[in-house]
């Protein structure tokens, strides 16, 4: 345990960095963004001990406020304002892509990768510049959902998994799904990543960890939660952004409004139906790409980078259905491609994750200024749904031939030993955080077996 905690301790401490300084620049108050209107009633209910209250205003994403109430109390210890709870709320949402940096350059760094594609996908996890804009307008449990959902097909996907890390990661997968529902997206990615008899097992722990959170507001809410939930699962609303595929068939009329009445010129009217049928077409587009990942995996599971890739997919088609579409949707798919190639490309840094976040930040950020929504619409059209389709057959292939995944490592077990000989002996390997391995783990040659001098015993002589 020391050797790990020694051997990760700088790639954690630099995890830690970027997410301290997402917190500074995204976290400076709560007035004027989602949290203001959405959860800041709930949170000051509990605050004042008031627990009916806070079930009955929590929003639809309530589940994710009761996983991280704890922090919310905090502050309280001290006297603390309401804009120290805002931030400790995000805590734990910063934590959880921090410990998910962590992980994945562990096995990045045992692999022998080279440095800079370690530190490229630490900047991607952990001080990703969408995160910002997902603090930036009170959203900070979209990067923990996000990073549930990785991190769930990760443990799913493992080499070997025994009935307690099956668990694990159904429990996992329950927890993303209380804390946001999109990411029931998710489930067929992780449940098909696992063993066939592991399945039914995990399956119950993500149904048992989802309903554990959502109890209270399904009972302290009477109806009102469970019909908001499907309400929003099959939405009329007029929201209607220029980043999705229905964009240009809305009309221009009359000058458009925002929810807080602010003038949007140039924006177009929807039509009635897309509301209607744009958060059910995400719902079957993920269902979809499960019934194909299931027809895969019915003789095999599906590997890590397999599942990833699915999970990337599933997500993105989120992004370009939803006539709600804005810049922190593309989270879990940023996420999911960023971890999808650490465990694929070899020598390179990850440059299509690089790429996208990129593109999210031009196309949410800096376009807006400087084109009209239509033409915003254009550019977004063009990228997303050339990118959608690249990795959709990527995913087709990968399904057909099965990827493998180069990061996978199998616990030896007493069939796992490698056959040297009675006299071969692996070597052990030693790798720190941010440097290349020391010595590997291959045996010695034929010629240094067979040698009649005598080699030391001790690694690195």
């Amino acid at each position: 345990m020391r050797r790990v905690l020694r051997e990760n301790a700088p790639c954690a401490l630099a995890a830690a960095a970027g997410c301290a300084t997402l917190a500074w620049l995204g976290l400076y108050g709560p007035g004027w963004n989602d949290y203001e209107t959405e959860v800041r009633p709930a949170v000051e209910a509990l605050l004042a001990g008031h627990l009916h209250d806070f079930l009955s205003l929590a929003p639809l994403y309530g589940g994710s406020l009761i996983e991280r109430a704890p922090f919310a109390l905090l502050p309280g210890l001290w006297g603390a304002g309401e804009p120290v709870v805002y931030r400790f709320l995000a805590i734990p949402c910063l934590l959880a892509s921090a410990l998910l940096a962590v992980w994945v350059l562990s096995g990045m760094r045992a692999a022998g990768r080279p440095l800079g594609a370690r530190a490229v996908v630490l900047v991607l996890l952990a001080a990703n510049p969408v995160t910002l804009r997902a603090l930036e307008v009170g959203h900070p449990e979209e990067l923990l959902g996000a990073s549930a959902c990785v991190a769930a097909v990760l443990l799913a996907a493992a080499p070997r998994v025994s009935a307690r890390r099956g668990l694990a990661a159904g429990a996992l997968l329950g927890l993303a799904i209380a804390n946001k529902q999109w990411a029931v997206l998710a489930a067929a990615p992780v449940l098909l990543a696992l063993p066939r008899e592991r399945r039914v097992a995990a399956a119950a722990a993500a149904l048992g960890a989802a309903a554990l959170v959502e109890a209270p507001l399904l009972i302290g809410a009477g109806g009102g939660y469970l019909h908001g939930a499907g309400t929003v699962a099959s939405s009329s609303s007029a929201i209607f952004q220029p980043w999705q595929v229905f964009w240009f068939l809305g009309r221009h009329g009359a000058l458009v409004h925002g929810l807080y009445g602010e003038a949007k010129p140039g924006y177009r009217v929807a039509p009635a139906w897309t509301g209607q049928v744009s958060h059910p077409l995400v719902l079957a587009a993920g269902a979809a790409i499960a019934a194909r990942l299931w027809l895969a995996a019915r003789r095999r599971r599906l590997g890590a980078a397999t599942a990833l890739l699915a999970l990337a997919v599933t997500m993105l088609a989120r992004c370009v259905l939803d006539t709600w579409d804005t810049a922190y949707y593309f989270l879990p798919a940023i996420l999911a491609l960023t971890v999808w190639e650490a465990r694929t490309a070899r020598a390179r840094p990850p440059l299509l994750s690089l790429a996208v976040t990129v593109a999210v930040w031009a196309q949410f950020q800096w376009l807006p200024a400087r084109l009209s929504p239509d033409a915003q619409a254009a550019v977004f059209t063009v990228w997303s749904l050339g990118l959608l389709l690249a990795l959709a057959v990527r995913l087709r292939r990968e399904l057909g031939r099965g990827a493998a995944d180069p990061l996978a490592r199998r616990r030896a077990g007493p069939e796992d030993r490698p056959r040297l000989g009675l006299r071969g002996r692996p070597q052990p390997t030693t790798v720190r955080s941010f440097e290349s391995p020391v010595s590997t783990s291959r045996p010695p040659s034929r010629t240094t077996t067979r040698s009649s001098i005598r080699t030391p015993s001790t690694s690195g002589r």
